[in-house]
């Protein structure tokens, strides 16, 4: 989504774009499940910004610091009513196979 700030160290959706994600989103009953950005001074934590317009409960919000560019610093959180809760993060070789059985991945024969 564009950053409605135009500013390489602050980000804010785009009212208009976002309402039409939004949008879109409603017509084809679905719900944002992860929202991520990045921190490119900070530490991968929710600043009070993101705090503040941290609105859907159910989201992950995920966050990417890259203020060292050796080591890259990925975390996740559950924002609900202004309260952090730091997630655990699996990272994985792919997704279908973390979350099935041995019996459920197909022949790579």
């Amino acid at each position: 989504m564009i950053n409605a700030e135009r500013s390489p160290t602050f980000y804010r959706f785009d009212s208009t774009e976002q309402l039409q994600v939004w949008r879109a989103m409603d017509a084809a009953d679905e719900e944002p499940v992860v929202i991520y950005h990045s921190h490119t001074a900070t530490e991968a934590y929710p600043s009070r910004t993101d705090v503040a317009y941290a609105s859907e409960p159910n989201a992950h919000y995920v966050l990417v610091s890259t203020r060292d560019p050796q080591e890259y610093e990925l975390r996740s959180y559950s924002i609900v009513d202004g309260v952090v809760t730091e997630e655990p993060v699996e990272v994985v070789e792919s997704y279908m196979f973390a979350h099935t059985g041995s019996d459920d991945i197909p022949d790579r024969g």
